[in-house]
């Protein structure tokens, strides 16, 4: 391992003439929503947080808000799924998730066991896949964290691969927060250990090929590791994440997670590394190259409210994606439909923020850093928290109730699970958790998709669960295109009669399934979204 020497600072501590102000703020409020429980930040406290002046933040969060990344609500800024678009564009670029999730699970399944896939980003690790087991006693991990590398199980074996610098930063790092309060997915560390324990932990990982976290994390959690190498390319032995299976001490202590696990961990890496070398090369989809006509457009919409330097350096994250892992600065101003020079400021705005790395051969590429926008708190999103807002909208606008349901395991319920109220004495109440019988109600028989509701696209029902209850429903559909839930909007007949829901309330139900499942699409392509 290398001796100890001075500090070699960041890259990013000095910020380049060329960068883009705004883009660079903009981050910083993204950061900061990321870090807040529940991404949620009041104005005032994104002003006190940031060091910006109000009036920069307002602007700021009106132009996120413009591109669907966060939403308004009075004083409050609260982080949208949409925003999960910058970190699915690394996932994708990625592949691993897309490669070696499945295997994952499957471990999971069979062990009966968390498990996690990791990438090293610089001095820490971050995860890019979960298959957490559900039990009261489990992970609250989440996709896009970030943990310090020398209190986890995958943290040794990525640092067998460190380089000089590397070592510098991390060390310096930890002089600079010996309690990790820099990494708020995990506690504050209580009693730091030297140095040299995680150096030698790096060489016994070298030498084993795998790595035990033995409740260095918190008391009572304990995980094995094994490093996921990208054999197409033998000769580098490079890590291209590291497989781990995490369990708790009443469960397994960490030798005996070595001793019962490890056999059957080494063979699902094998898998996994057959799955990447036998991979065929990803094809790219068609580039987004209308993103820079829709910001010129929101710009002259909304004039200085909407700060184009920022929107525009943000599409240039979803420039990249699957087929596109590394792309020059031509490529990247083709995608977004950017100038060149516009594009090229942009990148050297996100290199210095460390969200993009330069390649080889004049190519730049997406980093893990790229999750920490938002990632972690959105990857937990269940579908009545995506459908919220939106209902809320509805509601407003129809000045009539709505909710959202799910079909019961029997098949024979719905189940209500989100719900928005409208300003009436008289309205449709129903309590959350409410079941009632499916084939009663407008939102079961779009569940249950009886031949005529599936033909016409929403369902009707007229005063025949209760009196004095109309409603019309339509569904809710996932990435798949399978009706995961559905949403209605319920009235008095005396407010609406059957035609007026027809024609008054079905346009605008439709318009909030749409904006649910655009959202759906975003969250669900790299997560599971539960649907309650």
């Amino acid at each position: 391992m290398p001796a100890h020497t001075t500090h070699v600072p960041p890259a990013e501590a000095v910020t380049p003439t060329e960068a883009v102000a705004p883009l660079l703020r903009g981050i910083a409020v993204l950061r900061r929503l990321t870090e807040a429980p529940d991404g949620t930040l009041s104005l005032s406290a994104l002003e006190k947080t940031t060091g910006l002046a109000r009036s920069t933040v307002d602007r700021l969060t009106a132009t996120l808000a413009r591109m669907g990344y966060v939403r308004l609500d009075g004083r409050d800024v609260t982080l949208a799924p949409c925003l999960m678009e910058l970190g699915n564009a690394y996932l994708a670029a990625l592949r691993l998730p897309a490669l070696l999730s499945a295997r994952a699970d499957a471990l999971a399944d069979e062990l009966d066991e968390s498990v996690s896939l990791a990438v090293g980003d610089r001095d820490g690790v971050r995860f890019i896949h979960q298959a957490t087991r559900r039990r009261a006693m489990s992970l609250s991990f989440r996709i896009g964290d970030l943990l310090p590398a020398e209190r986890t199980a995958p943290g040794p074996l990525f640092a067998t691969q460190w380089t000089d610098p590397d070592w510098h930063r991390w060390r310096s790092r930890r002089a600079a927060d010996p309690a990790d309060r820099t990494f708020p997915a995990v506690p504050p560390r209580q009693h730091p250990t030297p140095d040299d324990d995680f150096v030698l932990r790096t060489t016994t990982a070298a030498s084993d090929g795998y790595a035990l976290d033995d409740q260095l994390i918190e008391p009572g959690l304990v995980a094995l590791s094994v490093p996921v190498r990208d054999l197409r390319d033998p000769g580098t032995g490079r890590l291209a994440c590291v497989a781990s299976v995490v369990s708790h001490t009443s469960r397994h202590t960490a030798p005996d997670l070595r001793t019962t696990l490890l056999p059957r961990l080494r063979a699902a890496v094998t898998a996994m590394e057959t799955d990447l070398r036998t991979a065929p090369p990803p094809a790219p989809g068609p580039p987004r190259t209308d993103l820079a006509t829709w910001t010129g457009a929101s710009k002259q919409e909304l004039g200085r409210e909407f700060v184009e330097s920022l929107a525009r350096g943000l599409t240039v994250l979803t420039a990249f994606g699957e087929g596109r892992s590394a792309l020059t600065l031509t490529q990247v101003a083709r995608a977004t439909g950017l100038a060149r020079a516009t594009a090229r400021r942009a990148l050297i705005t996100l290199t210095h923020a460390g969200l993009v790395a330069p390649a080889p051969d004049a190519t730049f590429t997406l980093t893990p850093r790229v999750l920490s926008l938002g990632f972690p708190p959105l990857s937990r999103t269940s579908l009545p928290e995506i459908a919220q807002p939106h209902l809320t909208a509805l509601a407003d606008r129809v000045h009539e109730s709505t909710s959202l349901a799910v079909l019961s395991d029997s098949g024979e319920e719905i189940q209500y699970t989100a719900r928005a109220s409208a300003p009436h004495v008289l309205s449709a109440r129903v309590t959350l958790g409410t079941r009632l019988p499916a084939h009663a109600t407008a939102l079961g028989r779009v569940l249950l998709a009886h031949p005529q509701v599936r033909a016409r696209g929403y369902a009707l029902v007229d005063e025949e669960l209760e009196a004095g209850l109309r409603a019309i429903a339509v569904p809710v559909h996932d990435r798949t295109g399978r009706v995961t839930a559905a949403i209605n909007v319920a009235t008095h007949p005396a407010r609406r009669t059957p035609t007026a829901c027809e024609t008054e309330l079905l346009p605008e139900l439709s318009r909030t399934a749409t904006a649910i499942e655009a959202d759906l699409r975003v969250a669900g392509r790299f997560v599971h979204v539960p649907p309650t």
